[in-house]
């Protein structure tokens, strides 16, 4: 037995054949043949041969992880005593596992902390002092190892706040206040503050008033109040008492910064938060700035202001930032610059790979990041120096096969990249890759490939036949071993051996290369004119060698035509190609290849597809004026059919995305135009659209956006009227002039009015454009006199003309009457009825009833709020017109009736009766807060109506008729002094008989007004 590798040996069998000594090695899975004299001479051949043939070896490999371990707090309290480090690798044969704490390898036999599960290792019973610290886990296997990354193992708490009792905070209404939190010990930093006030759980609300900072805990309120008394800090229970001193006046204080946030640093891709409140009266107001540019579009601002959001930053958003507080009586500032910093990241890595013995081979490593990232090896685990090649040395050596590994890191992190590296010697072999049978067509080229397997590089040559190959103009050996042959024949055809050779031994492999008859192009596709939307069709044939297979393969304009996405427009027959449909895009130089799996030959052909105008170019506006603006742009393409004329569309500010046509008309071989009939000072956007004989085209990209220039304004308000108001007032109404019409900046009216029979008008001007009105006020006005008035627009380049006169009438006086002899009477719970007489003044439009309850405070209501039966009610009349309401009346005194029965009738009855129905029902006793009953009432409705016949009776049945057909419904209530009651319904089906299980009954209660009242008897049409 020889042993060549660890865990690997195989079986030395000698053979004496024809004369010369052959060994074979085996290890039960595959055998190679070396010569016996190179295993007396060189040992090492052995080796060679397993590490390039043997399968076990070859599909080896060293650790890949996947599992590693992560950075892990440990809760001091924590019911589960103990720690996981997970680790797990992927290798061929399976990876053994050993653990480092701050670069020293773990002692797991020595150490009954540590256990290992797996590749895991397990901490019981962790110590804080012992077991803090930085953990890595390292995979080996015959081939290498690896060191995972380096994870921590950390120790969580939060101590209790100190027992020390806080002084209280002492603050006059008004001013800012500070509650300081003063967290207690703990890991990690980041914590989550909220305060309570009072008692839990009452939260303080945060606003624009009240902070709390989320970096140090603190709360501030900005300007205190009287509900800012006795805060507790929660989640720690920890207590800060605020009081307030006797009041007095309340002062106004500028703001004043409290919370800064200070210089920080974010990585490329994180979230950041910026805080910055204030304190001062009134709240001041926090406004956020970039001093070098505007605010990041990623950026939310929330808490009124407070905190300033920066989300996915990145390297563009590093500059100074300001938050500035302002308030009525002062501003204050603060600045501190984000710096932007980044993570290690590769931008060239390593991977694994095989490289022959002797040669030379860089691994390189490069990573970006902020700051810099500093770049250390390691080999099998430890530490390594990066090696540079010097003069007359050797290359690689099998010392040099390994896992190694590449580390860069910065302030913010570390990242690992890993490979193996084989180092490989071995003789020639084209055991997996033999020289092949090749095909060539004649006069064609054929290469014919020889890549064995050898380490180091070997030496290549060629013999066809029993004759040597060398460089000529028709034959070539290419660097990488490969043959190539141009313009082959016949004579070409035979036997292509491939002889190889390095330091290790030689080896050969031989092909055969067979001549095939060429393709060539017998029918070839013709140039084509269409127009869009017929369609044509392309020819192609070949003629090519019976053994092969042929296959046509069309492209547009050097792109394959796919046939299942685009069969709309195309499809094949053999070598026929039909075009469908024809579009634009379609037009092009169409390729026709005849291949074959030996060689292909090809035919081209030209599409011309004619049809409307492409869209133009470079729309460009110049020469604007107050009405007019002149255009320019390129000519887009004509897609074969002259263009005869260009319409020019416009769309303004108001019409958003409806595009107009232009009155311009623009001849064909133009490209410049002037637009007329604009209106002045609007907002234009232009376009230009081509048309040929065969369509119109697509419209060009819109201009940029121009504005016409300013003109006096040239219509005038309309509608115009008005009159009504307020006593001494005159009220002038008209219906604005629309947008498009302003004609320029700083729009408004001029109003002109005087009395009929004046001869000056007085004027005055309105500066809002949406105005609709004006009211003069002068106590010199008599009411109800004739004005004439009329109103013009104007803007800052002059008046417009007038509109038309109307004629209008100064506002009415207020009735000065009172109406008298008001007299009023309760009808029910909730109605009354109220008489007076009316007052002498003819401008009067109506009066105004109102009601108030005399137990509750003095209040109007309309005349259905009367809604508390049993109540005394005080009752005033008053006249009213346009200008305003007269005085009142004299109070008159009620008192609405007890509430209408609640409970409605029991029906116990439904009898038939020849052609009528007996419905019977028991009697229905108020309650004490209710009206006593005066009797019942039935409305007999069709089902689906609303009304019906009305019936009333102070008895306790009624007979109704039967109608022949439909459903009918009938409804009955108890009728007191306060109003009809609750009502009970049965439903009775047309022409059928009745039982008592054949009805269906439903309550209704009453509502809490009644809207009729009724004193007749016998049938009603409604209730």
């Amino acid at each position: 037995t020889y042993s060549v590798l660890p865990n690997l040996s195989v079986a030395l069998s000698v053979f004496l054949l024809d004369c010369l000594c052959v060994c074979f090695l085996s290890n039960g899975v595959a055998m190679v043949r070396v010569c016996c004299d190179d295993v007396v001479s060189d040992p090492t051949v052995v080796l060679t041969h397993v590490v390039c043939l043997l399968p076990d070896w070859a599909t080896g490999y060293g650790p890949v992880f996947e599992d590693q371990p992560v950075d892990t707090i440990y809760p001091e309290e924590s019911p589960e005593a103990k720690i996981t480090m997970s680790c797990r690798a992927r290798a061929h044969p399976p990876a053994t596992y050993r653990w480092r704490l701050n670069s020293t390898d773990i002692d797991l036999d020595g150490d009954n902390h540590f256990t290992l599960v797996g590749g895991n290792l397990v901490i019981s019973d962790p110590i804080k002092n012992k077991h803090v610290g930085r953990y890595a886990c390292v995979a080996s296997n015959d081939y290498g190892a690896l060191v995972s990354r380096e994870a921590t193992v950390q120790f969580g708490y939060l101590d209790f706040f100190s027992s020390e009792e806080r002084e209280a905070v002492y603050v006059k209404e008004g001013q800012g206040a500070v509650l300081l939190c003063a967290p207690p010990p703990h890991y990690p930093d980041e914590l989550s503050f909220r305060w309570i006030l009072n008692e839990f759980p009452i939260f303080i609300p945060l606003d624009k008033r009240r902070f709390v900072s989320q970096t140090t805990g603190n709360l501030y309120i900005s300007k205190v109040d009287s509900s800012d008394s006795a805060y507790i800090g929660w989640d720690v229970m920890n207590t800060s008492y605020l009081f307030l001193h006797q009041p007095g006046p309340i002062r106004k204080y500028p703001a004043d910064i409290k919370v800064k946030f200070p210089d920080t640093s974010a990585l490329v891709g994180q979230n950041i938060t910026l805080e910055c409140f204030a304190l001062g009266n009134p709240i001041p107001q926090i406004r956020w700035r970039k001093m070098d540019g505007e605010l990041p579009s990623n950026h939310e601002v929330s808490m009124a202001g407070a905190h300033l959001h920066l989300y996915n930053v990145q390297y563009e958003d590093e500059g100074t930032y300001e938050c500035e507080a302002l308030n009525s009586k002062g501003k204050d500032r603060h600045r501190a610059r984000v710096s932007v910093e980044a993570f290690p990241e590769w931008t060239e890595s390593i991977s694994s790979t095989e490289r022959d013995i002797s040669s030379d081979y860089t691994m390189s490593c490069v990573a970006s990041g902020k700051p810099k990232p500093h770049i250390r090896w390691l080999k099998d685990s430890y530490q390594v120096k990066p090696r540079v090649h010097r003069p007359n040395e050797i290359g690689l050596t099998f010392e040099d096969s390994g896992m190694y590994q590449c580390i860069a890191e910065n302030r913010h992190g570390v990242i690992y990249a890993n490979a193996e590296l084989r180092v490989i010697a071995c003789p020639p072999t084209f055991e997996h890759n033999p020289v092949r049978r090749n095909l060539a067509a004649k006069n064609g080229r054929v290469v014919i490939e020889c890549r064995p397997k050898a380490a180091p590089k070997p030496s290549l040559s060629w013999s066809k036949g029993t004759e040597l190959l060398f460089n000529s103009t028709r034959v070539f050996i290419w660097e990488d071993g490969s043959l190539e042959i141009l313009n082959v024949t016949r004579a070409d055809e035979g036997q292509y051996t491939c002889f190889a050779e390095n330091d290790r031994g030689k080896a050969n492999s031989t092909g055969y290369l067979s001549i095939t008859e060429a393709t060539k192009i017998t029918l070839a596709p013709s140039n084509t004119d269409v127009k869009v939307g017929e369609s044509t069709s392309m020819q192609c044939a070949a003629s090519h060698d019976s053994t092969l297979d042929i296959t046509f393969v069309w492209t547009l304009d050097g792109r394959a035509i796919d046939f299942d996405r685009e069969g709309s427009h195309f499809e094949r027959s053999s070598g026929e190609l039909l075009i469908k449909n024809a579009h634009l895009n379609h037009a092009g130089r169409y390729t026709c290849t005849a291949q074959t799996p030996v060689d292909n030959v090809t035919a081209a052909a030209d599409l011309v597809v004619r049809g409307p105008p492409g869209p133009s170019g470079g729309v460009r506006v110049d020469d604007i004026k107050e009405k007019s603006v002149r255009l320019t742009w390129s000519r887009g393409t004509d897609n074969h059919s002259p263009i005869s004329r260009y319409t020019v569309q416009f769309r303004d500010f108001f019409s958003q995305e409806d595009w107009r046509d232009a009155t311009t008309y623009v001849e064909g071989n133009a490209e410049t135009a002037t637009v007329l009939d604009l209106f002045p000072w609007t907002e234009y956007e232009f376009r230009v659209i081509a048309t040929n004989t065969l369509g119109t085209g697509e419209p060009s990209s819109p201009s940029p956006k121009v504005t016409t220039l300013e003109a006096v304004p040239v219509v005038a308000p309309s509608d115009i009227g008005g009159g009504g108001g307020t006593s001494r007032e005159l009220t002038i109404k008209w219906t604005p002039v629309q947008p498009q019409y302003y004609y320029g900046r700083n729009f408004g009216y001029i109003i002109a009015f005087k009395p009929k029979n004046d001869l000056e008008w007085m004027k005055v001007t309105v500066a809002d454009p949406q105005a609709r009105h004006y009211v003069h006020k002068d106590p010199s006005i008599p009411p109800s006199t004739e004005f004439l008035v009329k109103v013009k627009a104007f803007n800052i380049k002059g008046e417009g003309p007038y509109s038309l006169t109307a004629v209008i009438y100064s506002a009415q006086d207020v009735p000065s009457e009172v109406p008298v002899s008001v007299e009023a009477k309760a009808l029910s719970a909730s109605e009354a009825i109220v008489w007076w007489l009316p007052v002498t003044q003819h401008a009067v439009d109506g009066y105004q009833v109102s009601t108030s309850c005399v137990h509750e405070q003095k209040h109007f209501l309309r005349r259905s709020d009367l809604n508390t039966p049993g109540s005394q009610y005080l009752i005033e009349v008053r006249a009213f017109n346009a200008a305003g309401f007269g005085p009142p009346s004299q109070h008159v005194q009620i008192h609405t009736k007890k509430a209408p029965p609640s409970r409605p009738p029991k029906i116990i009855g439904k009898k038939l009766k020849g052609t009528s129905v007996n419905i019977a029902w028991e009697h229905v006793e108020p309650l004490a807060n209710e009206s006593t009953i005066d009797g019942y009432k039935v409305l007999y409705r069709q089902a689906g109506y609303s009304t019906g016949v009305l019936y009333t009776t102070d008895k306790r049945f009624i007979d109704l008729p039967i109608h022949k057909k439909g459903d009918y419904v009938v409804e009955v209530r108890a009728h007191s002094k306060g109003g009809d009651g609750a009502v009970a319904q049965i439903r009775i089906s047309g022409n059928t008989s009745i039982a008592p299980n054949k009805g269906t009954m439903q309550l209704f209660r009453s509502g809490s007004c009644v809207s009729l009242l009724l004193e007749e008897h016998g049938p009603k049409s409604e209730w």
